[in-house]
């Protein structure tokens, strides 16, 4: 028989022996969301050995994924090894009586995470609306080189990496160090970026990685002084483009650009990696460097005998029959 269970902190599901399914859908993350002040719902179902579990939040009407903007996916954790659907489906009739609405985001649909959440809820008697809320660009190095890879860049980048290279010094570490970090922080506050979400947190997440092995970071100088700097981690095969950034008065240098050769360079021919993934965001430049374009997906789990879901759920069929009316 499932056993369902509710938790307000990650360390009470530390008996299990949780599958990894990379940087965001793993316990350390989800702790330090915690660490950050966020108040999670650990969300858990249970049955001879096998558990998944929902990390969750309150939000205003109802539950939502427990995450934040540095995250690229957000998933469930599972135990190793197959994980009955049947579990997911119990929890999910189970959280009938704790919420009229669920909204999860950032879902994967290429490893099935989408569709897995979708089925459960509306088995369990939930109306599920699913609908496209971000982009994500990435690469399949298909086996080639780096140099490879490289000749296959638009010429514009292959241009820019010939003239401007040679104008800044280029350092990469993969072992975390305080002091290029505090470039790191320097350089992002004098970017074109908005204000850092949280950069505590982040030093942090960055600080583990370097434990375990993850971390890769660069930094381009010019006349001795930081320009640039990214941020990177490699876990199963997979290489992630966290940070970047660049100071406003060097955009003539290019460094941003040669900072993602060299990166490029390190995770394909060193860390040999099959995939690189830049995160989340259409941003025009990504399109230089990636080759794919995965859809981000939001799914919103409503009881259908709730009065206050009744607006949305009119908006979401009217969106629906608008849709196909197009398409047909």
């Amino acid at each position: 028989m499932t056993a369902i269970s509710y938790h307000d902190t990650v360390n009470d599901l530390q008996d299990h022996d949780w599958a990894c399914a990379g940087p965001f859908a793993r316990p350390e993350w989800f702790a330090l969301l915690e660490q950050s002040g966020m108040q999670p719902l650990f969300a858990t179902a249970s049955e001879g050995g096998q558990a998944i579990t929902l990390p969750l939040r309150q939000s205003g009407d109802g539950l939502e994924a427990l995450t934040n903007w540095y995250a690229f996916t957000w998933g469930d954790l599972h135990t190793s090894g197959l994980t009955s659907p049947a579990l997911l489906e119990d929890l999910a009739l189970d959280l009938a009586g704790r919420a009229d609405r669920v909204t999860l985001t950032k879902l994967r649909d290429e490893d099935g995470t989408l569709q897995r959440l979708m089925l459960a809820f509306r088995k369990a008697g939930w109306l599920v609306f699913a609908e496209p809320c971000d982009t994500n660009h990435v690469l399949p190095v298909a086996g080639r080189t780096y140099a490879e890879f490289l000749a296959d860049r638009p010429g514009q980048v292959r241009t820019t990496l010939k003239r401007k290279a040679k104008k800044v010094e280029t350092t990469l570490h993969t072992l975390f160090d305080a002091e290029d970090w505090d470039a790191y922080e320097e350089i992002y506050a004098d970017s074109w970026k908005p204000e850092e979400g949280d950069p505590t947190m982040l030093r942090a997440f960055a600080e583990a990685e370097s434990k375990a092995g993850r971390f890769r970071f660069a930094l381009a100088r010019h006349d001795g002084k930081p320009v640039a700097a990214q941020f990177w981690t490699v876990e199963g095969r997979t290489a992630y483009i966290h940070k970047l950034a660049h100071r406003q008065g060097a955009q003539n240098l290019s460094p941003g650009t040669t900072l993602t050769a060299a990166l490029f360079e390190h995770v394909i021919d060193t860390d040999k990696v099959e995939w690189v993934d830049f995160g989340t965001g259409d941003d025009p430049y990504k399109r230089d460097w990636m080759e794919q374009v995965r859809t981000r997906w939001q799914l919103t789990c409503l009881r259908h005998g709730k009065p206050r879901n009744w607006p949305f759920i009119a908006k979401a069929t009217l969106r629906k029959l608008v849709s196909g009316a197009r398409r047909g």
